[in-house]
C-alpha cells in the first residue's frame, strides 16, 4: 500500500540523491543549478517498501520534474495523485493558473487532469490549466489596441523584446515596424531575472515609444518566455534545450497569439553576437512563415559600434554611464541616472549583466 504524498526536503543529501536517481531512471537527467534553484517545493510518494514511486516539483506556477513509476500499481494512479497534490499545493498558495513543460508521451496524461495543450515539438509540450488562459491573454492585448483606437487594422506587426534596458537599437526596430504597419504590438518579456525588473522594462519601453501612435506595448505575460526561465530539465543536452525552447516558443506565438491578434509580420533585430538568439532567429524564420512573415532588421549602430543593451549594463557596472548616453532614449538615461545606486547594488549582489 502506497504512502500518502509527502514533502521532500531536497536540501537533505540522502533525499536529493534518491530523488535524482529516481528521475534519472525515468530519463530525466538535467539537474543544472539554474533548474534546481527555481524549485519552490517538491512532493513525493513511496511504496510499501519505502521506494520512491512518484515525484513532482513546483517553480512559481510551473510544474517541473514530474516523474512517475507505475510498475507496481494501477496505471495512472501515481500520476493523478502527484499532479493533484501539486495543484492543491498551489491552490493553497492562491495560485490557480498553472503551466507544465513536459515530454510528449506525458501530454495526454496531463490533458486527462484538465491541462490544455498550447504547443508541441518532437521534444516536448507546453500545457496550461486554471482560472485564466491564453484566450483571456490575447483578449486583454486586443483590448489595449482597441482602447488606443488602433483596430481594426489590416497590416499588423509584432516585436518581442527583453529590453534590458530599452535602447535606441530597440527604438530603431520599433520605428521600422511602425512605418510599415497600421498597428504594431511590442511584447516585453515577463521575467524578473534581468537587471531591470519586468515593471521597469515595460515602463521604459512605453516611455521610449510614447510618440509612436500606432504602437501598443504590452507584457508578454507567461507566453513569451525568457531563455533563463524556460524549463528544459527533461532534455539531455544544451543544444536540445535551445532547439526545444525556440521551436516551442515560435509555434506558440504562431498558432495561439499571431492568429488571434491578426499579426502578419514579426520583426527581428539581426544578431551578430549571441549564438542562442541567432538560432532563435533562424527557427522563427523557419516556423512562422507563411502564416506570419519574418523581417530581420540590421542592428542600429553608433559610429562603427553596434548598440547593445549588454554594453549599457556594463557601463552601469563600471560607473561610466556617460559613455552610453547616445545609445539610449532620454527616458531610459534619466531612469538610470535616478536609480543608479539601486541598479549598481543589484549588480554587486550578483545579477548577471552579460547575455541578452
Amino acid at each position: 500500500m502506497e504512502q500518502a504524498v509527502q514533502t521532500l526536503n531536497l536540501n537533505d543529501p540522502a533525499i536529493f540523491k534518491e530523488w535524482q536517481a529516481f528521475l534519472e531512471s525515468l530519463g530525466i537527467t538535467n539537474f543544472q543549478a539554474n533548474e534546481l534553484q527555481q524549485i519552490d517545493a517538491t512532493l513525493g510518494m513511496y511504496n510499501e517498501r519505502g521506494s520512491l514511486v512518484a515525484t513532482g516539483s513546483v517553480a512559481g506556477n510551473v510544474l517541473k520534474y514530474v516523474g512517475v513509476c507505475n510498475k507496481f500499481s494501477t496505471q495512472g494512479s501515481h500520476f493523478n495523485s502527484i499532479v493533484s497534490a501539486l495543484m492543491n499545493l498551489l491552490a493553497q498558495r492562491g495560485v490557480f493558473h498553472l503551466f507544465v513543460f513536459t515530454k510528449v508521451k506525458y501530454a495526454t496524461s496531463f490533458q486527462h487532469v484538465g491541462f490544455h495543450e498550447l504547443a508541441r515539438t518532437d521534444l516536448g509540450v507546453i500545457l496550461e490549466t486554471g482560472d485564466t488562459g491564453i484566450t483571456d491573454y490575447v483578449r486583454r492585448v486586443a483590448q489595449v489596441a482597441t482602447d488606443q483606437d488602433l483596430t481594426p487594422a489590416s497590416k499588423v506587426g509584432a516585436i518581442v523584446m527583453n529590453a534590458n534596458p530599452f535602447t535606441l537599437g530597440h527604438r530603431y526596430l520599433v520605428e521600422q515596424a511602425a512605418r510599415e504597419n497600421e498597428l504594431v504590438y511590442v511584447f516585453v518579456v515577463n521575467d524578473d531575472v534581468s537587471l531591470f525588473t519586468t515593471a521597469e522594462r515595460l515602463a521604459l519601453v512605453k516611455a521610449g515609444t510614447a510618440d509612436l501612435t500606432n504602437v501598443v506595448v504590452v507584457s508578454g505575460d507567461q507566453y513569451m518566455v525568457s531563455y533563463v526561465t524556460f524549463p528544459a530539465y527533461f532534455l539531455p543536452t544544451q543544444d536540445d534545450a535551445i532547439r526545444y525552447q525556440t521551436t516551442l516558443d515560435a509555434r506558440l506565438f504562431r498558432d495561439q497569439i499571431a492568429s488571434a491578434l491578426h499579426i502578419t509580420t514579426r520583426y527581428l533585430g539581426s544578431e551578430p553576437f549571441s549564438r542562442t538568439t541567432g538560432i532563435y532567429n533562424q527557427v522563427l524564420q523557419t516556423e512562422l512563415p507563411p502564416a506570419v512573415a519574418v523581417k530581420v532588421i540590421d542592428r542600429q549602430t553608433s559610429g562603427d559600434t553596434v548598440i547593445t543593451a549588454t554594453q549599457v549594463r556594463r557601463a552601469l557596472a563600471a560607473d561610466d554611464l556617460a559613455t552610453v548616453r547616445d545609445w539610449v532614449p532620454a527616458t531610459t538615461y534619466q531612469f538610470m541616472q535616478q536609480h543608479l545606486t539601486t541598479l549598481q547594488a543589484r549588480i554587486q549582489e550578483g545579477m548577471n549583466i552579460n547575455g541578452n
